[in-house]
Protein backbone atom coordinates (compact mmCIF):
# COMPACT_ATOMS: atom_id res chain seq x y z
CA UNK A 1 0.00 0.00 0.00
CA UNK A 2 2.93 2.32 0.26
CA UNK A 3 2.84 5.08 -1.54
CA UNK A 4 6.23 7.50 -3.05
CA UNK A 5 5.34 9.71 -0.14
CA UNK A 6 3.27 7.49 2.57
CA UNK A 7 5.15 4.44 4.02
CA UNK A 8 1.94 3.21 6.20
CA UNK A 9 0.29 -0.14 5.76
CA UNK A 10 -3.40 -0.06 4.39
CA UNK A 11 -4.85 -0.33 7.68
CA UNK A 12 -2.58 2.13 9.58
CA UNK A 13 -4.21 5.46 8.55
CA UNK A 14 -7.82 5.90 10.27
CA UNK A 15 -11.36 7.49 8.18
CA UNK A 16 -10.71 10.82 9.78
CA UNK A 17 -7.11 12.39 9.57
CA UNK A 18 -6.21 15.94 11.03
CA UNK A 19 -3.41 17.46 8.86
CA UNK A 20 -1.26 20.37 10.33
CA UNK A 21 1.20 21.95 8.00
CA UNK A 22 4.31 21.03 10.47
CA UNK A 23 5.66 17.75 11.09
CA UNK A 24 6.16 19.06 14.94
CA UNK A 25 2.81 19.82 15.33
CA UNK A 26 1.43 16.48 14.52
CA UNK A 27 3.83 15.11 16.86
CA UNK A 28 2.54 17.44 19.58
CA UNK A 29 -1.13 16.69 18.75
CA UNK A 30 -0.20 12.77 19.00
CA UNK A 31 1.64 12.71 22.30
CA UNK A 32 -0.74 15.34 24.11
CA UNK A 33 -4.16 14.27 22.51
CA UNK A 34 -4.22 11.08 21.09
CA UNK A 35 -4.37 7.56 23.54
CA UNK A 36 -1.71 4.62 22.17
CA UNK A 37 -0.10 6.64 18.72
CA UNK A 38 1.77 5.26 16.87
CA UNK A 39 3.81 6.38 14.59
CA UNK A 40 2.84 5.24 11.33
CA UNK A 41 4.87 7.28 8.65
CA UNK A 42 8.28 9.41 8.36
CA UNK A 43 9.14 9.22 4.88
CA UNK A 44 10.84 12.64 4.46
CA UNK A 45 10.14 13.84 7.83
CA UNK A 46 6.06 14.06 7.47
CA UNK A 47 5.43 12.67 10.11
CA UNK A 48 1.82 10.58 10.80
CA UNK A 49 0.81 8.74 13.90
CA UNK A 50 -2.75 6.74 14.56
CA UNK A 51 -4.05 6.20 18.14
CA UNK A 52 -7.86 6.88 19.25
CA UNK A 53 -9.23 10.28 20.64
CA UNK A 54 -12.44 9.32 23.12
CA UNK A 55 -12.48 6.29 21.85
CA UNK A 56 -12.64 6.93 18.09
CA UNK A 57 -9.39 6.42 15.76
CA UNK A 58 -8.24 8.96 14.40
CA UNK A 59 -5.03 9.90 12.64
CA UNK A 60 -2.79 13.28 12.39
CA UNK A 61 -0.27 13.85 9.43
CA UNK A 62 1.45 16.61 8.77
CA UNK A 63 0.88 18.01 5.45
CA UNK A 64 4.06 20.09 4.36
CA UNK A 65 3.99 23.41 3.19
CA UNK A 66 2.27 25.04 0.43
CA UNK A 67 -0.47 23.76 -2.37
CA UNK A 68 1.99 21.05 -4.09
CA UNK A 69 3.19 19.41 -0.86
CA UNK A 70 -0.82 19.42 0.54
CA UNK A 71 -2.13 18.36 -2.62
CA UNK A 72 0.25 14.99 -2.59
CA UNK A 73 -0.91 14.41 0.60
CA UNK A 74 -4.26 14.57 0.77
CA UNK A 75 -4.53 12.70 -2.48
CA UNK A 76 -2.69 9.80 -1.38
CA UNK A 77 -4.74 9.79 1.53
CA UNK A 78 -7.96 9.85 -0.10
CA UNK A 79 -7.35 7.70 -2.81
CA UNK A 80 -5.08 4.87 -2.15
CA UNK A 81 -5.89 4.88 1.61
CA UNK A 82 -9.50 5.27 1.38
CA UNK A 83 -9.37 8.09 4.06
CA UNK A 84 -12.84 9.97 3.77
CA UNK A 85 -12.34 12.96 6.18
CA UNK A 86 -9.62 15.26 6.30
CA UNK A 87 -9.26 18.38 8.44
CA UNK A 88 -6.57 20.84 8.33
CA UNK A 89 -6.05 22.51 11.37
CA UNK A 90 -3.35 25.01 10.20
CA UNK A 91 -1.61 29.10 10.97
CA UNK A 92 -3.13 31.52 8.95
CA UNK A 93 -2.18 35.43 8.55
CA UNK A 94 -5.00 37.80 8.96
CA UNK A 95 -6.24 40.02 6.69
CA UNK A 96 -9.71 41.31 7.75
CA UNK A 97 -10.27 44.02 10.61
CA UNK A 98 -11.13 42.85 14.14
CA UNK A 99 -8.64 39.30 13.25
CA UNK A 100 -6.81 39.25 16.87
CA UNK A 101 -3.86 36.70 17.31
CA UNK A 102 -4.98 33.57 18.06
CA UNK A 103 -8.37 33.68 16.74
CA UNK A 104 -9.72 30.97 15.19
CA UNK A 105 -10.64 31.09 10.90
CA UNK A 106 -12.96 28.00 9.43
CA UNK A 107 -12.64 28.12 5.72
CA UNK A 108 -16.47 27.60 4.35
CA UNK A 109 -14.90 28.67 0.93
CA UNK A 110 -11.15 28.93 -0.55
CA UNK A 111 -9.62 31.72 -3.18
CA UNK A 112 -6.79 31.24 -4.68
CA UNK A 113 -3.93 32.74 -6.79
CA UNK A 114 -2.92 29.43 -7.55
CA UNK A 115 -3.46 27.56 -11.09
CA UNK A 116 -4.13 24.56 -9.70
CA UNK A 117 -7.52 23.88 -10.57
CA UNK A 118 -6.42 24.23 -14.05
CA UNK A 119 -5.90 20.03 -14.51
CA UNK A 120 -9.39 19.86 -14.11
CA UNK A 121 -9.98 21.44 -17.41
CA UNK A 122 -12.96 23.33 -16.58
CA UNK A 123 -14.54 26.06 -18.98
CA UNK A 124 -14.43 28.44 -15.96
CA UNK A 125 -13.43 28.80 -12.23
CA UNK A 126 -14.38 26.11 -9.50
CA UNK A 127 -15.42 27.99 -6.11
CA UNK A 128 -13.60 25.23 -3.73
CA UNK A 129 -15.97 25.14 -0.46
CA UNK A 130 -15.42 23.25 2.37
CA UNK A 131 -17.86 19.93 3.30
CA UNK A 132 -21.28 21.17 4.94
CA UNK A 133 -21.41 18.39 7.52
CA UNK A 134 -17.73 19.37 8.66
CA UNK A 135 -18.33 22.78 8.70
CA UNK A 136 -22.11 22.59 10.86
CA UNK A 137 -20.64 20.02 13.19
CA UNK A 138 -16.87 22.29 14.25
CA UNK A 139 -19.15 25.53 14.10
CA UNK A 140 -21.84 23.74 16.69
CA UNK A 141 -19.16 22.63 18.81
CA UNK A 142 -17.62 25.83 18.89
CA UNK A 143 -20.89 27.61 19.35
CA UNK A 144 -21.77 24.57 22.47
CA UNK A 145 -18.15 25.97 23.93
CA UNK A 146 -18.66 29.08 23.67
CA UNK A 147 -15.86 29.69 21.52
CA UNK A 148 -15.99 32.86 18.74
CA UNK A 149 -15.07 31.68 16.18
CA UNK A 150 -14.97 33.64 11.93
CA UNK A 151 -17.01 31.64 9.50
CA UNK A 152 -15.92 32.70 5.57
CA UNK A 153 -13.52 32.84 2.79
CA UNK A 154 -10.34 32.75 2.97
CA UNK A 155 -7.10 32.83 0.11
CA UNK A 156 -4.79 30.29 -0.24
CA UNK A 157 -1.60 31.56 -1.91
CA UNK A 158 1.17 30.17 -3.53
CA UNK A 159 3.84 32.93 -2.96
CA UNK A 160 4.73 33.94 0.87
CA UNK A 161 6.70 36.82 -0.28
CA UNK A 162 4.57 38.73 -2.82
CA UNK A 163 6.29 41.50 -4.51
CA UNK A 164 2.87 43.55 -4.78
CA UNK A 165 2.73 45.28 -2.01
CA UNK A 166 -1.15 45.81 -2.29
CA UNK A 167 -1.60 42.19 -2.60
CA UNK A 168 -3.45 41.67 0.45
CA UNK A 169 -5.12 44.95 0.35
CA UNK A 170 -6.85 43.80 -2.72
CA UNK A 171 -8.32 40.82 -0.75
CA UNK A 172 -8.96 42.34 1.97
CA UNK A 173 -11.53 44.81 -0.12
CA UNK A 174 -13.84 41.03 -1.48
CA UNK A 175 -14.03 40.41 2.16
CA UNK A 176 -10.93 37.57 2.52
CA UNK A 177 -10.83 36.83 6.25
CA UNK A 178 -6.72 35.42 6.13
CA UNK A 179 -4.45 34.11 4.14
CA UNK A 180 -2.80 30.66 4.45
CA UNK A 181 -0.80 27.76 1.87
CA UNK A 182 -2.64 24.89 1.88
CA UNK A 183 -6.42 24.70 1.72
CA UNK A 184 -7.39 25.49 -1.78
CA UNK A 185 -5.09 21.65 -2.83
CA UNK A 186 -7.17 20.06 0.51
CA UNK A 187 -10.46 21.25 -1.06
CA UNK A 188 -10.42 20.35 -4.56
CA UNK A 189 -8.63 17.01 -4.30
CA UNK A 190 -12.01 16.57 -1.79
CA UNK A 191 -14.20 17.29 -4.50
CA UNK A 192 -12.85 15.75 -7.50
CA UNK A 193 -12.67 12.18 -5.52
CA UNK A 194 -15.85 12.30 -3.50
CA UNK A 195 -14.66 12.96 -0.31
CA UNK A 196 -15.25 15.57 3.03
CA UNK A 197 -12.66 18.26 3.67
CA UNK A 198 -12.33 21.14 6.52
CA UNK A 199 -9.73 23.88 7.43
CA UNK A 200 -9.69 25.18 10.56
CA UNK A 201 -6.89 27.76 11.31
CA UNK A 202 -5.44 30.07 14.03
CA UNK A 203 -4.21 33.32 13.65
CA UNK A 204 -0.54 33.66 13.91
CA UNK A 205 0.05 36.82 12.45
CA UNK A 206 -1.69 39.70 11.02
CA UNK A 207 -0.18 40.73 7.77
CA UNK A 208 -1.84 44.20 7.59
CA UNK A 209 -1.02 45.61 11.23
CA UNK A 210 2.14 43.35 11.28
CA UNK A 211 1.27 41.24 14.74
CA UNK A 212 3.08 38.10 14.58
CA UNK A 213 3.49 34.70 17.31
CA UNK A 214 7.29 32.70 17.16
CA UNK A 215 7.47 29.48 15.72
CA UNK A 216 6.88 27.35 18.73
CA UNK A 217 3.86 29.44 19.85
CA UNK A 218 2.80 28.03 16.08
CA UNK A 219 3.55 24.35 17.13
CA UNK A 220 2.58 24.23 20.45
CA UNK A 221 -0.13 27.10 21.95
CA UNK A 222 -3.10 26.17 19.45
CA UNK A 223 -4.48 24.08 21.35
CA UNK A 224 -7.97 25.20 20.94
CA UNK A 225 -8.22 24.90 17.32
CA UNK A 226 -6.64 20.95 17.91
CA UNK A 227 -9.62 20.78 20.24
CA UNK A 228 -11.98 21.64 18.25
CA UNK A 229 -11.01 19.42 15.07
CA UNK A 230 -10.57 16.30 17.75
CA UNK A 231 -14.14 17.15 18.91
CA UNK A 232 -15.45 17.34 14.97
CA UNK A 233 -13.92 13.96 14.32
CA UNK A 234 -15.49 12.41 16.86
CA UNK A 235 -18.70 13.96 15.70
CA UNK A 236 -18.32 12.35 12.25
Amino acid sequence: MATPHIEAKENDVAKTVLMPGDPLRAKFIAEEYIDDARLVNNVRGIQGYTGTYKGKEISVMASGMGMPSMGIYSYELYKFYNVDNIIRIGSAGGIADGLRLRDIVIAMGCSTNSNYAAQYNVCGTFAPLADYHLLFTAADICKRKNIDVKIGNILTSDVFYNDDAEFNMKWKRLGILAVEMETAALYFNAARLGKRALSICTISDHVIIGEELSAKDRQETFTEMMEIALETACHI
